[in-house]
C-alpha cells in the first residue's frame, strides 16, 4: 500500500512539472515575462541607416550626425557625430572650443535634441569619429540605449543630419516601431538654408530593418 502511494505521489510531481513547463513555454511565445522581451526570430533585431558620402572641399562642411529618438523626442542613442562638431579643432593661438559652440550651424538639430553641453568629453568620445573618406557609410542600431540596455517597445525615429555648407543642411528621418516588420526604404531629405551647392555630400539614404 505504501509503495503504491509513493508511485502516485511521484506521478503527480511529474505531472505538475510538465504542466508548469508547458505554461512557461506558452507564456514565452505570447507575451513578455516581467520586463524581459522574449526575442521573436521573425521580427527585426536592428535598424541600419546607410548613405553615400562625398567629401567636400573647404571649411564649413563635412559635418553630420546619426541618432535615434523615442516618441517623446528624447535621444536614446547617438550613433555617430563627426569629430569637429564635438571636439573642435585646435589652431595656433586659439583656445580649443567644441565645434558646435564655435560654429552653431554644425548639425543644429542634433545639438538641440542631444544637449552635448551636458555630456563629458568621455561621453562624446563614445560616438565621435573622424570625418571619413568618400564612400558608403552605414550605421546600425541594435535597439539598445546609450548604456547598453534594451529599449522598451514603442515608436522610434532614426535621423541623419548633415551640414552641407555654412548654414545649409539636410535632415533625413524615418519612423518605425519596435517590434515591427522587416522593411527597406529610401529616404527623402528636408533641406534647410539657401545654398545647396554641396547637396551631393549626402545621397542615396536608405533605412533597413532586419
Amino acid at each position: 500500500m505504501l509503495r503504491c502511494t509513493e508511485l502516485i505521489i511521484e506521478d503527480m510531481k511529474k505531472t505538475i512539472l510538465f504542466v508548469a513547463a508547458l505554461f512557461l513555454l506558452l507564456v514565452s511565445m505570447t507575451s513578455p515575462i516581467g520586463n524581459i522581451n522574449i526575442p521573436n526570430p521573425f521580427k527585426p533585431k536592428s535598424v541600419s541607416l546607410s548613405f553615400n558620402y562625398l567629401r567636400q572641399d573647404g571649411p564649413g562642411s563635412n559635418q553630420y550626425a546619426v541618432w535615434v529618438e523615442n516618441e517623446k523626442g528624447e535621444v536614446v542613442k547617438t550613433l555617430f557625430v563627426t569629430s569637429f562638431t564635438t571636439k573642435g579643432r585646435l589652431r595656433e593661438g586659439e583656445q580649443l572650443v567644441r565645434g558646435y559652440v564655435k560654429r552653431p550651424a554644425c548639425v543644429p538639430t542634433w545639438v538641440e535634441h542631444a544637449h552635448p553641453e551636458l555630456l563629458s568629453d568621455q561621453d562624446l568620445d563614445a560616438f565621435t569619429g573622424a570625418t571619413p573618406r568618400s564612400g558608403n557609410q552605414t550605421f546600425k542600431w541594435d535597439f539598445k540605449d546609450a548604456y547598453g540596455m534594451p529599449v522598451p517597445n514603442g515608436k522610434y525615429t532614426i535621423y541623419l543630419e548633415a551640414t552641407l555648407f555654412n548654414e545649409s543642411s539636410v535632415l533625413y528621418a524615418h519612423e518605425f516601431m519596435i517590434p515591427g516588420k522587416r522593411a527597406k526604404k529610401t529616404l527623402t531629405a528636408q533641406a534647410g538654408g539657401n545654398d545647396q551647392s554641396h547637396r551631393k555630400m549626402v545621397s542615396d539614404v536608405k533605412v533597413r530593418l532586419r
